[in-house]
């Protein structure tokens, strides 16, 4: 099954995605913060990455940027999750290179929706 990393620092946020999205299967990997994301991301190639953006040490528009400036992770999706839900941050996270964004708080099947479109390419 496929590889999600989740880029959440609230451990509650944290804990309900990763259980919810180990129950559909998938293989979930954890990073806290905007550096540890980027370094997981390196690391262990996941298939998607859900981004919080609002993240310790770097914040996930950051993060993202990295992510598609390095050309071992540029083509891996990038899903913003945040409680921002202007029409400004979701162009901004759009704009830092991510590939869709959803908001808090989290709507688990519209989200899993975003996971399986990512996977599938399109």
């Amino acid at each position: 099954m496929a590889k999600i990393l989740v880029v959440e620092d609230n451990e509650m946020n944290r804990d309900m995605l990763c259980r919810r999205l180990a129950r559909k299967g998938y293989t979930v990997l954890v990073a806290e913060d905007g550096i540890d994301g980027i370094d997981t991301a390196r690391a262990e190639r996941p298939d998607v990455i859900v981004m919080d953006l609002s993240l310790p040490r770097i914040d996930g528009w950051e993060a993202t940027r990295r992510l598609k400036a390095d050309e071992t992770t540029s083509g891996i999706p990038v899903i913003a999750l945040t409680a921002h839900a202007m029409s400004t941050d979701r162009d901004k996270a759009l704009a830092a290179g991510c590939d869709d964004f959803d908001t808090k708080p989290v709507d688990f099947n519209r989200l899993l929706d975003k996971i399986e479109r990512a996977l599938s390419g399109s």
